[in-house]
């Protein structure tokens, strides 16, 4: 386990230190001039190259796969929505910073860190399950629920009414840049260009862990850091343990299954959250603090859901 976290996290260690080390050097402009960038640009492409993948071809439809993973990727992020209201509504510490507080604790990474670990830690019919709740995480949760909780709390936008919120989500570019992966997943296009395309998952992954580590370096110190553990623990500790024993008493899911679950709903604060924080200009300190803090509570809480829900 060991050596599956440390190759797992190498690129995130590397390209956030580098964002610590340069952030002195850098004009002010260009942390949200790469957010923005990740988000109109990085990520759709990132997206459109995933869904070209074909991952889902392989999936066994016997176990009803294709039913069952999405229910419980739904049901984990409205589980999470209903427990940061509920902190919410009980604490006013959180007040300020809603929409921040909300992105921390709902939304994982499942992409760059849960298909980077889970692959060794289960067997290849539950990694399946792994894939097809990232995916759909990717779509419903950052830039589905994600883009109506920003821009419903945008500092720079004034109305918050319904039809508004909904003409969001349907400019958000990722979805539609994976929409068109999807319908094009037999086109062939030229061997350079599909090169070109997979190439730049790695790029969009550096990019967003480069953004991480200048966000951290412009924090200041504890009082930055201090508000982040409570959405960290939702993310990491609570949800995953009451997706472990639904899955079990409602769904009568084990083994591998369940725990390919388990693990990418416990899976860090995403960085998806703090590219949204810099396109609707919200808190990113919170969510920046978010993503280290979850990101140490994971190692710890790895060996608890093996053991707990292997």
């Amino acid at each position: 386990m060991t050596e599956t976290l440390f190759h797992a996290y190498t690129p995130l260690i590397l390209w956030t230190s580098l964002g610590l080390s340069i952030c002195r050097f850098l004009p002010q402009w260009l942390p949200r001039f790469l957010g923005r960038g990740l988000y109109w640009v990085g990520v759709p492409l990132e997206l459109f190259a995933l869904a070209r993948r074909n991952q889902l071809d392989n999936f066994n439809h016997e176990i009803a796969l294709p039913l069952i993973a999405p229910i419980i990727t739904l049901g984990s992020l409205v589980l999470g929505l209903l427990l940061v209201l509920l902190v919410l509504w009980r604490f006013k510490a959180y007040s300020n910073t809603p929409a921040s507080f909300i992105l921390s604790a709902i939304l994982g990474n499942t992409g760059f860190v849960g298909l980077g670990i889970a692959p060794f830690l289960i067997n290849s019919e539950a990694l399946n399950w792994a894939v097809l709740y990232s995916v759909t995480h990717n779509v419903i949760g950052p830039y589905g629920l994600g883009v109506v909780v920003a821009s419903y709390f945008s500092q720079s936008k004034a109305s918050t009414s319904w039809w508004m919120q909904l003409r969001e989500v349907l400019t958000v570019p990722s979805l539609w840049a994976f929409l068109v992966g999807i319908l094009t997943q037999k086109v062939q296009f030229p061997q350079t260009i599909e090169s070109g395309l997979q190439g730049s998952i790695g790029v969009v992954i550096a990019s967003a862990f480069l953004l991480t580590g200048i966000r951290l370096a412009q924090l200041r110190g504890w009082k930055s850091i201090k508000p982040a553990f409570v959405p960290a623990i939702i993310k990491v500790c609570v949800i995953p343990l009451f997706v472990g024993i639904a899955t079990t008493w409602l769904l009568g899911l084990s083994g591998d299954q369940r725990l390919a679950m388990v693990l990418m709903s416990g899976m860090p604060s995403a960085f998806a959250g703090l590219i949204l924080a810099e396109e609707y200009n919200l808190d990113h300190d919170l969510i920046a603090s978010s993503i280290i803090i979850s990101t140490l509570l994971l190692l710890l809480m790895l060996p608890l859901w093996i053991l707990m829900f292997g």
